[in-house]
């Protein structure tokens, strides 16, 4: 990893520079690339600020911490790099097992026999539906990844369900 460490008015001090570089080549574990990493190490009058970006595979990676002490703001910025790089890494995994999955080829004239035998499982899953407008819930389920959200209808307090349609768009089931 290329580490770049940057002091700003303040001394460039080899003690926080070599550890702000250990913190950093920590993460390399999580890395199959190499990454580059700058840092920027800033003190104004008793505030001590420590901000870090990380670029791995072309995504920046943006952290901020502001202590009384540079070895403080430097372990807790770590912190939040550290956990940032792992949600990312997780996204990137998870998209890669969503891929596109094979299917079982049947040759024409077989047939297969599908078991009806077991009983199919039901996941219960209970939820508090919040209180919120029909733009709101469209909002919210558009940051989410989810099909659907359901919700109580803050002007009509009855239960709703807002879904994506197959063309994009969010449909909405209310109550008769």
């Amino acid at each position: 990893m290329i580490v770049n460490v940057t002091f700003r008015h303040t001394d460039p001090i080899e003690s926080l520079r070599a550890y702000a570089e250990e913190k950093i080549t920590k993460l390399d574990k999580y890395l199959d690339s190499p990454g580059e990493a700058h840092i920027v190490l800033t003190v104004e009058k008793f505030r001590h600020q420590a901000d870090i970006t990380l670029s791995v595979d072309g995504t920046r990676i943006k952290a901020f911490e502001e202590t009384g002490d540079m070895y403080s703001a430097i372990d807790q910025v770590m912190d939040k790099v550290e956990k940032q790089l792992k949600r990312y890494l997780s996204k990137i995994r998870d998209r890669r097992s969503e891929g596109p999955r094979e299917e079982s080829l049947v040759e024409e004239g077989e047939t297969e026999a599908i078991s009806t035998d077991e009983e199919p499982i039901i996941e219960v899953e209970k939820l508090e539906a919040k209180p919120m407008d029909p733009e709101e819930a469209a909002m919210q389920l558009g940051f989410s990844n989810q099909e659907f959200m359901v919700f109580r209808n803050a002007k009509t307090n009855e239960i709703n369900v807002l879904y994506r349609r197959k063309g994009g768009n969010l449909g909405l089931i209310e109550p008769a």
